[in-house]
């Protein structure tokens, strides 16, 4: 009997350090990805979206470019 509950507390310590490995990489590739980047208004237009050069900002709007800077 002990050396079952010896191996379920093994066990779940292996699944929760599993877990906060996970959550780290997820945090380092959520971090990766909010890198803003700057696009030309071709590739605004590419992507679907139309270059709204004469607001605030110069932002593409719509498409796979949405809400990046256009320059």
């Amino acid at each position: 009997m002990r050396i079952r509950r010896i191996f379920a507390a093994v066990i779940a310590t292996a699944a929760l350090a599993g877990l906060g490995l996970t959550g780290a990489a997820t945090a380092t590739a959520a971090v990766t990805q909010s890198v803003p980047s700057v696009v030309t208004p071709s590739e605004c237009k590419q992507g679907g979206g139309t270059p709204a050069i004469n607001e605030d900002g110069n932002y593409c709007k719509g498409g796979t470019r949405n809400g990046e800077q256009v320059d």
